[in-house]
């Protein structure tokens, strides 16, 4: 591990635990957690959005992780989010694929691409909130694809600090968040029957049905929702009752067998 700049002892340990934690990661709820931890030092923020696939044909598919209330992948609007990762990638292209940073005030980069409908929304509301934002990405030679991370912080300005930091952490980001299912995104609902209404099914059990379709626990699942394990199984006995099955494997299974059509 070598440093382009200097390092005190605390930063050198600091900086070694947080890559050996990086490396552990194995589920979306671990890579919560890491996010959340002595990383926040190095690189403050609330939301982080990471964006990979085919920029220039606009093939993108992405993934938002943050401990902000209902802030998740698939509270998303694709349609709004496209039009800024695309500038924000450009840009990354034209500085030679180097991080940079920005405050609301360089550009209005989180209120020119939201329209009044997907302020609503959650992702739209919480961005508002935002004050300054860190941009570097990673291209895969081997996947011909790059990746995209955005780190949204409340802070006005971040430290110059945080360009090193990106730089040295990225690829570990990068690396853990490579070893993890994404979690389902918008407009990728569960199978459904012909039409998923003759379930009764609530956005929010959809959610969570989604949650277990890939193996979550009620911790992880109340922990990605922000909501109570409590709500969680609460939610789960809606499922089973309005699916007409007793536990959560038949429940997954009832949903499999039904052909999907939207």
């Amino acid at each position: 591990m070598a440093f382009s700049f200097s390092l005190s002892a605390e930063d050198a340990g600091r900086y070694s635990r947080i890559i050996q934690e990086g490396i552990a990661v194995r589920r979306h709820y671990d890579f919560l957690l890491w996010l959340q931890g002595e990383i926040q030092h190095y690189l403050p923020h609330e939301i982080m959005l990471a964006a990979w696939g085919n920029f220039p044909s606009n093939l993108i598919h992405y993934d938002i992780v943050s401990a902000l209330l209902d802030v998740r992948t698939d509270h998303a609007n694709v349609e709004s989010l496209s039009p800024l990762l695309q500038g924000l990638f450009n840009r990354w292209i034209e500085l030679d694929k180097t991080p940079y940073a920005l405050s609301i005030g360089e550009s209005g980069f989180l209120l020119l691409e939201y329209e009044e409908r997907d302020l609503k929304r959650s992702l739209g509301i919480a961005l508002q909130g935002m004050q300054s934002l860190l941009v570097h990405g990673i291209s895969d030679e081997r996947g011909h694809h790059d990746c995209l991370y955005l780190i949204f912080s409340s802070e006005k300005k971040l430290a110059p600090s945080t360009i090193n930091a990106i730089e040295v952490l990225l690829p570990y980001i990068d690396s853990a968040l490579g070893q993890i299912t994404p979690l389902p995104h918008s407009g990728q609902p569960i199978p459904s029957s012909q039409n998923i209404d003759d379930f009764g099914l609530s956005n929010r059990e959809i959610e969570i049905l989604n949650c277990v379709r890939i193996g979550k626990t009620n911790f992880e699942i109340a922990a990605v929702l922000g909501i109570s394990i409590f709500t969680v199984k609460n939610h789960l006995q809606n499922i089973f009752k309005k699916l007409d099955v007793y536990n959560r494997i038949q429940a997954v299974s009832k949903v499999a067998q039904i052909p999907a059509d939207r």
